[in-house]
C-alpha cells in the first residue's frame, strides 16, 4: 500500500506530529552539569531511549501505520528489523488492531525479540550474514497482501522520525538555547533524514552530524563520495541497531543537503558511553543509541564553549551487554 508522496517535506513532519500525539511520548531534552563540565560545552540529550517501545522507532512506525487506509488494515503489515523498528511496528499495529509479521535476525538481542512478540507480532528469523531480510519480508507481504513498512526508506517513517527534532528545537528554545550542531545516531537514515529535514526548516544554522560505528560508516563514506555506497559486512558490531547495508535513498537525498561528512566511534567507545549513561545520567542506553554520546565523550567533535544536541536513540539492550559495558 503506497502513500501519496514519495519524498517527505516539512509539512509531512507537521502532519506526523498530529498523528502521533497522545501515542508517542514527548521525550525530555536532558542535560548534565557533570557532562557539561567534563567536556567544556553545553550538551543537550534527546532521550529517545525513554520513548514508547524504548526507541525513536515508534514515532515513524505509528505515523506510517496510521496512514494505511481502513480497508487495507485487515491484511496487516510486514517489516524487517534488528529490533527497534520491529518493536515500534508491532506496538503500533497492536494499538491500531492490525496483524504484524516482523522479519528479525536470529542474533538480535533476545529482549528485542521477546518484546516484539509481546506486542502480538509474528516473528520470522533470518541469518544476518547470508540471507536478504528485505526479500524475505517482501515475499511475505506479497503472499498476504500486507503493507510493507521499510525501517528507513519510507517517507511516512522518515516524517515520523523527524518529529523528535521538531520537539528538540522547541525544547531548546524554551531553555533559551539554540544548538550549534545536532549529532544523530545513523544507520539506514530514517531518523537522520527526518531530523535533517526538520532542522532545515526550524534551525537552519544548526549543523547536522551523522554518527556511525567504525567499519559501518556507509553514510559518512557516501557523503564524501557524493553517492550511496555500502558496507563490506552486515554484522560484527555491538551497535546492532545501526547495521544496515547502505543508506536509504530517500534519507540520503535529504541528509546530503545538510552534511558532507560524519563521525565514527569504536565498539569500545560506544560501550563506554553506555556505562557513562548508566552511572552518571541514570539512563539505560543501548550501544547503537549511545554513539553520539560516545563521539562527545571521546572528543570526536569539538564541543568546548558550544551548545550541542544529540540523540540517545534507544535503550533496548540485554543485561549481558550492560554488564559488558560496565566491566570496561
Amino acid at each position: 500500500m503506497t502513500i501519496s508522496f514519495k519524498v517527505p517535506e516539512f509539512q509531512h513532519i507537521v502532519d506526523a506530529r498530529a498523528r502521533i500525539a497522545g501515542q508517542a511520548h514527548l521525550t525530555p531534552l536532558l542535560s548534565s552539569a557533570y557532562l557539561d563540565e567534563l567536556v567544556g560545552g553545553r550538551i543537550l540529550l534527546k532521550a529517545e531511549n525513554l520513548q514508547r517501545t524504548g526507541s525513536f522507532k515508534f514515532r515513524g512506525a505509528f505515523n506510517r501505520l496510521s496512514m494505511i487506509p481502513d480497508e487495507a488494515r485487515a491484511a496487516g503489515v510486514v517489516a524487517c528489523s534488528s529490533g527497534n523498528h520491529a518493536q515500534g511496528v508491532a506496538e503500533a499495529a497492536r494499538i491500531l488492531g492490525m496483524p504484524a509479521v516482523i522479519v528479525m535476525p536470529e542474533d538480535a538481542p533476545t529482549a528485542k525479540i521477546a518484546r516484539t512478540k509481546r506486542s502480538g507480532a509474528e516473528v520470522v528469523t533470518y541469518k544476518r550474514e547470508t540471507e536478504d531480510r528485505e526479500a524475505i519480508a517482501e515475499a511475505i507481504a506479497a503472499e498476504r497482501g500486507a503493507t510493507m513498512v521499510h525501517p528507513y526508506n519510507d517517507p511516512g517513517v522518515i516524517a515520523g522520525q523527524g518529529t523528535l527534532a521538531a520537539e528538540m528545537v522547541e525544547q531548546a528554545e524554551a531553555m533559551g538555547l539554540a544548538p550549534e550542531a545536532m549529532l544523530v545516531c545513523t544507520g539506514g537514515g530514517g531518523m537522520s533524514g527526518g531530523v535533517a529535514l526538520a532542522l532545515e526548516r526550524l534551525a537552519p544554522e544548526c549543523a547536522f552530524v551523522p554518527v556511525e560505528p567504525e567499519d559501518f560508516d556507509d553514510y559518512g563514506r557516501s557523503l564524501q563520495a557524493g553517492k550511496r555506497v555500502g558496507n563490506a559486512r552486515s554484522g560484527g558490531s555491538v551497535c546492532d541497531a545501526l547495521l544496515t547495508p547502505m543508506p536509504g535513498e530517500l534519507g540520503f537525498e535529504i541528509v546530503r543537503r545538510r552534511a558532507t561528512s560524519g563521525l565514527t566511534v569504536s565498539d569500545e567507545e560506544a560501550l563506554r558511553a553506555v556505562a557513562f549513561a548508566f552511572r552518571e545520567l541514570k539512563l539505560v542506553v543501548e550501544p547503537g543509541g549511545a554513539v553520539c554520546l560516545a563521539a562527545v565523550l571521546s572528543g570526536k567533535l569539538p564541543v568546548k564553549g558550544r551548545t550541542i544536541a544529540l540523540t540517545l536513540s534507544g535503550g533496548n539492550l540485554d543485561p549481558e551487554m550492560l554488564e559488558r559495558a560496565l566491566a570496561l
